[in-house]
């Protein structure tokens, strides 16, 4: 069977098929007709894959298609080049990767459902997403089975381009589409105001003062000033609206788009008929309403999510290469996408750094408060850590460069980020689900209105129709909680806070309990090594074979035997809570707690022996004891003193011996304890807490805390020193600054109450304004300003979290 006469537009893109073409796909049993080979092999290819809903649920024509050039082909292939993706590819793992594409040609949401899907089916990605709004997408691969020039090329052979992510040129595309939204308010604004002076006159001259030839002359005026309404300013209305009737579900725009073109519509009507109202006042001022709400909303909101875009863009652009360094200091300006780790660099005073680096000459500051919202300047000389993104301070500084690119611990972040602000709460999920209810409602509520009033006053059925439809319009109800939510991830993101899970803000609110890990947590998690007892043998000796078993350790104590060692230790084995056990010159050697080393000794254990002591044993001797000792932080008490007034319990949860843990306890003011607590007895004891109803928020270090971590109703993760794109928690604490918890607490409660707050706004307006809309007590005008109002209430309320402090 062949397709109508119509299909003489091409499927794909829409453009006229030439006469002499013959380029035709099957679609549906039926022969459809593509204006080129290109067209043609993309749209085989997506009907091939199994992707045919992708022309279902598509809101307008795609690109024109080319058949992909060798050229282009070439040009793919450089991508491959692990020194060019070190900009926008960051390294999961040796054979795991990750890029940061932006996707050009996306239109709608049937285009992201359709890259997403052709880019899952490639053998050898592990994963794909793709932000609607920022055209921003996450791809993950196995580079032994795929390149990453074959996922360019798979997306370009359905008719789109994907490229490095770059900020400047999605900068450049938000720009262009505030310009199209100002344009079409200035447009709705002007007709508004000349159709207004249009209608004056004959809404104020008594009936039958205005001669028929001048009235229908004011008519038309009227007609074609609306039309640019109707068409241009309300074509937003109308591709939503459609787009959510192909999906199967009635949209936020639906209502709105009905009661615009209904007015319209019936106003013609009467203009070429002579019987019934104009409407084209009322069509021109509610639109203009509606576009102004919007443009003010969508301004609070990009607001609202000013935060997290900061961290975006804090990486510059170009950075001052010293390529003959020591030897000379001459620099040259270089993109910071060229940088590689070795790299050295001159930052002067005032710039940001391009890269994560150490100090190799200067002595300056470091202003990191967006990446860890820590106020004060951070000192650096010889020898320290700088994050790229920082800003420098007073004095120039030459550093070397230890990751760029995705490498960077800005680029963890920013992915921390995007996987929180990919998952969609429950609350904001349930006021999806109310609105489009809501909307179905609506249209029921809006038709039985006008069906009363057209038996009872058929001059007013249809504008009072047009009220019922605009005025209760269910956006201030499906912004109530996203907004809020995306205003307070940034505001928590100044605090050094990072938001890596979207549930987190929600269970925050509700918490009852205050879990604590110990060591790196409570405590700095450095101990020191202040005394050594030899038991066999030299002391000095076994310090340097106790720093051969600890080399590999990431746990906090293997940090006080950091030296110089000539010894090398092999089959290391680590238990949790018990200690390092490995092979030293052939003989088995442990480290860790007393009961954990007795089982690699065949010595009988000291009758002396302090479970708060670490011990070294050999196969047949116990060599040495140590004693370390690990300070509380700064602000841990006064922290668990605050969260104890704000009426939670507070636990300590410990992996160290009773004595160690007591004493920090006391010291922070926990009269919980729980001590000697292996990562299943951490698991065991949160569970017992949550089936007694507690709600609990665990705090550690995420080294050893995982499986706990996980388990809680909400989880911070410690995240100063670590790569935070490793962290196991929910949330991420940036300098491990205590104090920020019990601020994070009261921001997540504040954020409850804006949400609710929203939500009564929401549905107690539209509980007044329904009715006195299907009572014909609103105009359609007011009624559109009433809605775009509503709208622009909630997003104000919840900018308030922006600048809140917490109390």
């Amino acid at each position: 069977m062949t397709a109508t006469p119509a299909a003489l537009a091409c499927f794909h893109c829409g453009e006229p098929v030439p006469g002499a073409a013959a380029f035709p796909i099957r679609y549906r049993q039926l022969e459809h007709a593509t204006c080129c080979a290109g067209c043609q092999a993309v749209a085989q290819s997506i009907i091939d894959a199994g992707l045919d809903a992708y022309y279902r649920q598509r809101q307008q024509p795609a690109d024109r298609a080319e058949a992909m050039p060798d050229e282009l082909q070439q040009q793919l292939q450089l991508y491959d080049d692990h020194r060019l993706q070190q900009s926008f590819v960051h390294m999961d793992s040796p054979t795991s990767r990750e890029a940061a594409l932006l996707i050009e040609g996306i239109n709608c949401a049937a285009c992201v459902w359709l890259n997403e899907r052709q880019i899952s089916r490639l053998p050898g990605v592990l994963g794909v997403s793709i932000n609607y709004t920022t055209h921003r997408a996450r791809v993950r691969w196995d580079e032994t089975r795929i390149q990453l020039s074959a996922i360019l090329a798979a997306i370009a052979a359905i008719g789109y381009r994907a490229q490095p992510y770059d900020q400047a040129r999605q900068e450049l595309a938000q720009q262009q589409a505030r310009k199209s939204a100002m344009l079409r308010l200035w447009v709705a604004g002007l007709s508004m105001m000349q159709v207004m002076m249009f209608a004056v006159p004959v809404y104020l001259a008594p009936a039958g003062e205005i001669d028929a030839q001048w009235l229908s002359l004011l008519e038309w005026a009227s007609f074609i000033m609306t039309l640019p309404v109707a068409v241009y300013c309300s074509w937003p209305f109308y591709r939503s609206a459609w787009q959510d009737l192909r999906r199967g579900r009635t949209g936020m725009d639906l209502p709105v788009s009905i009661g615009v073109l209904s007015a319209f519509f019936a106003s013609v009507y009467t203009l070429l008929t002579g019987h019934g109202a104009i409407y084209f006042d009322s069509v021109s001022m509610f639109v203009f309403l509606l576009l102004g709400g919007r443009y003010l909303e969508q301004g609070a909101r990009q607001r609202a999510g000013a935060a997290l875009e900061q961290l975006v863009r804090l990486t510059p652009a170009f950075a001052h290469k010293l390529a003959g360094w020591p030897a000379s200091h001459t620099s040259q300006e270089i993109p910071a996408g060229q940088l590689q780790a070795g790299d050295v660099l001159l930052v002067k005073a005032g710039e940001t750094f391009a890269a994560d680096a150490r100090v190799l000459e200067g002595i300056s500051s470091a202003n990191e408060a967006l990446l860890t919202g820590e106020s004060a300047a951070v000192n650096k000389q010889s020898g320290d850590i700088v994050i790229g993104g920082s800003v420098n301070g007073h004095s120039p500084l030459i550093v070397r460069v230890e990751a760029s690119g995705e490498s960077t611990r800005l680029a963890s972040i920013v992915r921390l980020l995007d996987r929180a602000l990919a998952e969609k709460p429950r609350l904001a999920e349930q006021a999806d689900r109310i609105a489009g209810v809501f909307v179905a409602a609506l249209l029921l509520v809006a038709a039985a209105a006008w069906l009363y009033w057209h038996f009872h006053d058929p001059a007013h059925a249809l504008p009072i129709a047009v009220a019922v439809l605009v005025i209760s319009c269910p956006c201030a109800l499906s912004l109530a909680t996203p907004v809020a939510l995306t205003a307070a991830t940034g505001r928590l993101a100044q605090l050094g806070l990072l938001v890596s899970r979207g549930h987190a803000l929600e269970a925050m609110a509700g918490l009852t309990d205050v879990v604590f890990d110990k060591t790196g947590t409570l405590t700095t998690g450095k101990p020191q090594l202040v005394q050594v007892m030899s038991l066999a043998g030299n002391a000095d000796d076994a310090v340097l074979l106790a720093a051969a078993l600890e080399h590999a350790s990431e746990h906090p104590l293997a940090q006080a035997f950091r030296c110089a060692t000539p010894y090398q230790a092999s089959d290391i084995h680590a238990q949790p809570g018990g200690g390092l056990s490995g092979s030293i010159n052939g003989i088995c050697h442990a480290i860790g707690h007393a009961d954990f080393v007795a089982l690699h000794c065949t010595a009988p254990r000291p009758v002396d022996a302090d479970p708060a002591l670490l011990y070294l044993v050999n196969g047949h001797a116990w060599l040495a004891a140590f004693r370390l000792e690990d300070t509380l932080r700064d602000d841990a008490a006064s922290t668990v003193r605050t969260l104890q007034q704000m009426g939670l319990n507070v636990h300590l949860l410990s992996g160290d011996r009773n004595t160690s843990a007591a004493a920090a306890a006391l010291q922070a003011g926990i009269t919980t304890v729980r001590a000697q607590a292996t990562p299943q007895h951490k698991l065991d004891y949160l569970q017992q807490l949550q089936a007694g109803g507690a709600r609990v928020l665990m705090v550690g270090d995420g080294v050893n805390d995982a499986p706990v971590l996980a388990a809680a109703d909400v989880s911070i993760a410690m995240g100063g020193g670590v790569d935070v794109a490793q962290a196991s928690g929910d949330a991420v604490l940036l300098e491990n600054r205590l104090a920020r918890i019990p601020q994070v607490l009261q921001i997540a409660a504040s954020t409850r109450r804006v949400i609710r707050q929203n939500l009564a706004w929401a549905l107690g307006y539209n509980m007044i304004a329904l009715p006195l809309a299907v009572a014909g007590l609103v105009t359609p005008w007011l009624a559109s300003l009433g809605m775009a109002t509503s709208s622009l209430l909630v997003v104000l309320n919840a900018l308030r979290l922006v600048k809140a402090e917490a109390r």
